[in-house]
This record gives C-alpha cells, sequence and structure tokens, in this order.
C-alpha cells in the first residue's frame, strides 16, 4: 500500500530529517519526495510505501502528527487510494 505524507510549516533545521527518520524507524520506505521553500514556509509531499510498516497505519497517523509537533510544523498521511478519490475531476 501506499501513502502520501504532507508537511507544511515555518522553515527550520531538520525538518527532512526528521520526518524520514520516523519513517525509517517504522520500515516505510520512502518513494518519491518533492519540497519547497516559499519565503519562510516549507512545504513538502512524499509518496510512501507501507509495504513494511512495522505499525497500523493509525499508530504511524498519530506518531508523524507527534514529530510534527516537536517541529511545529503540520504532518499528515493519507493513503494514496484516499487522495486519489479527493482528486478525481
Amino acid at each position: 500500500m501506499k501513502a502520501i505524507v504532507t508537511v507544511t510549516g515555518k522553515d527550520k533545521t531538520g525538518i527532512i530529517a526528521g520526518v524520514s527518520a520516523k519513517l525509517s524507524e517504522c520500515g516505510v520506505n520512502i518513494l518519491d519526495i518533492s519540497q519547497t521553500v516559499l519565503q519562510d514556509y516549507f512545504a513538502m509531499i512524499m509518496l510512501v510505501d507501507l509495504e513494511g510498516c512495522g505499525v497500523s497505519f493509525t499508530a504511524l497517523s498519530e506518531q508523524l502528527s507527534e514529530v510534527g509537533k516537536g517541529l511545529c510544523m503540520d504532518i499528515r498521511i493519507m493513503r494514496e487510494e484516499i487522495f486519489d478519490a479527493m482528486h478525481r475531476l
């Protein structure tokens, strides 16, 4: 199963490291990543593979949210099929 992870907030050092470390710790593989900084604001979207994930989707979502709180960022994860359904014309 694949999922989309979004990260937004004020830019600071360690965002990518913090998010990718948590994903790695949970056995999640990053397939693709795009990030940008617009003035002082950071935005990142990742496509991840959950096949090797060692925790439930709910637990992963909660853990990423906690990482986000620690970084003062908003981190969300959504299953790929839900993301696709929401963005169909």
